[in-house]
């Protein structure tokens, strides 16, 4: 039997093979943004701290990646045997179909979006805390669009694979593309000819849709995108503008202050019962070897690392506690309110990589709802402006040198307008030649009377522009004194070695 090439190629126009291939389309493109919504949700819980949900959501993925997908096919078909309610649903091959796939799906879909999870660094987390969002506003507006981006190329693939897995809901009647083709070919016997065509069919859909989600994939690429130098208008302020809200030095208000903060990893306990009292107005510098708890006893300050005993006041009312007390309800209420007046900038700059320079800085205060959206863009341009990177407003944090980074970050956490800000050894992540124009930028902040408590290495920098200088040794403030202090100590001592000659 010679193959007919003139009914192949006839096939291809043939309507019932385009309705087919149109509900193809629509069953699989519905059940994959299904798999993609829903599998988020599950791939969140398989990651949550929360064990009950942690299992419930590890079980849904054991079991329906184990099932196969024929089988449950069948059994969603045939559901409302069981459960005759579910009959004006399940009886619609569509639904049953969809259904189905999307059972299945959400298993698979998971853990390709466990694995985005996982390509987002923590930093990204905690400066999202550091700015008050948050968890329904941090997955939304920094953990998603960055997983998303590393899932994507596997959600891809995963698309390819439902759409050839549509051909197994034949076995519910669903007139789906390989289902034409079995009744062609059971009349007319050319089964050659009739596979041809649906091969073809198959190809076309998934060629298409290839093309339009690499398109989309190479759109949400930040990591290939470039902003372009920005040219602020005669009206818009100058590089050098002056201070957009002094601080006085208030010296006589405490400002933050630290109670007998104790900290430990497992048998390690680094923090051993530290008190620190910073007034309104004070710059504090923090110094000691490595190991010493500096950064850890700076992220107690601000919630970011738990206290496991002792507590943080600011501005003389309660913030942060120890114990079941500071989980309520009313504590979470008020950490919320106060931690905006906390900025907080970090060693490796934790900038959202996703988001351009300008959109950095004023993603708290849109997230928050301070001002409109036009006063917003205002101000975020004189913060970059007060830090020397207006020009740069539009750019990507990727375009940037880690001087630059770092400037940026510091007018982020400047946008909310915060009483204290926390540097975390905000130049130890920077070639020698870029140290200089962060410091610069921390110094005028020094001269505006910004209240700050600094994690540094820079030992000079510290002793210049410090009310206070604070040692520490093995967990412990060993002195906490004006710099000349330290100046004065012999210099055989141990602090005096440390110091090098200062």
């Amino acid at each position: 039997m010679e193959f007919d090439w003139q009914y192949a190629i006839s096939l291809l126009t043939l309507k019932d093979f385009w309705e087919a291939a149109w509900l193809v389309v629509k069953l699989s493109l519905a059940s994959w943004l299904i798999s993609i919504v829903v599998g988020f949700g599950v791939a969140l819980g398989k990651s949550s701290t929360w064990r009950p949900l942690r299992a419930v959501c590890s079980a849904y993925v054991w079991f329906f990646r184990s099932l196969p997908l024929l089988v449950l096919l069948i059994f969603v078909y045939n559901l409302p045997q069981i459960f005759p309610w579910t009959g004006s649903f399940f009886t619609n091959s569509f639904y049953a179909g969809l259904t189905a796939l999307s059972l299945s799906e959400i298993a698979y879909v998971a853990e390709i979006h466990r694995g985005g999870l996982s390509g987002v660094h923590k930093g990204q987390l905690e400066a999202g805390r550091a700015l008050g969002i948050g968890y329904v506003g941090l997955q939304r507006l920094v953990v998603l669009p960055q997983a998303f981006r590393v899932s994507l190329p596997s959600l891809i693939n995963e698309y390819i694979s439902i759409v050839k897995l549509t051909s197994l809901v034949s076995v519910i009647s669903l007139q789906e593309i390989l289902l034409v083709g079995q009744r062609l070919y059971a009349q007319n016997f050319k089964v050659l000819e009739t596979m041809l065509a649906v091969a073809l069919y198959y190809v076309l859909i998934v060629t298409v849709f290839s093309f339009l989600l690499s398109y989309l994939e190479k759109h949400l690429d930040f990591t290939k995108k470039s902003g372009k130098v920005f040219a602020p208008s005669p009206v818009d302020a100058p590089v050098n503008v002056v201070p957009i809200t002094g601080v006085e030095k208030r010296k006589a208000m405490p400002a933050i202050e630290a109670l007998g903060i104790n900290k430990s990893y497992g048998a390690h306990h680094v923090l051993k019962g530290v008190d620190l009292k910073v007034m309104s107005g004070e710059v504090v510098s923090i110094i000691g070897p490595s190991g010493s708890g500096k950064t850890t006893l700076i992220r107690t300050l601000n919630g970011l690392e738990a206290i496991d005993k002792g507590g943080v006041l600011l501005n003389d009312m309660p913030f942060l506690g120890s114990g079941e007390g500071s989980n309520g309800r009313h504590a979470r209420a008020a950490y919320k309110e106060s931690i905006l007046r906390i900025g907080m900038v970090f060693q490796s700059f934790n900038l959202f990589p996703h988001k351009t320079v300008l959109e950095n800085v004023n993603l708290a205060p849109s997230y928050h709802a301070r001002m409109t959206r036009d006063q917003r863009v205002e101000r975020g341009l004189k913060l970059l402006a007060k830090v020397g990177m207006e020009a740069h407003a539009h750019k990507y944090p990727h375009q940037l040198s880690g001087g630059q980074q770092q400037r940026v970050a510091i007018a982020r956490a400047l946008a909310m307008e915060p009483s204290i800000v926390l540097f975390d050894e905000p130049t130890s992540a920077l070639d020698p030649e870029l140290v200089g124009e962060v410091l610069k930028v921390i110094e005028d902040l020094v001269r505006e009377g910004m209240t700050m408590i600094i994690v540094t290495h820079e030992i000079e920098f510290a002793m210049q522009v410090s009310d206070r200088v604070v040692f520490m040794e093995g967990g412990k403030v060993v002195h906490d004194e004006a710099p000349s202090f330290y100046k004065e100590m012999p210099g055989d001592s141990r602090i005096r070695k440390f110091l090098k000659g200062y």
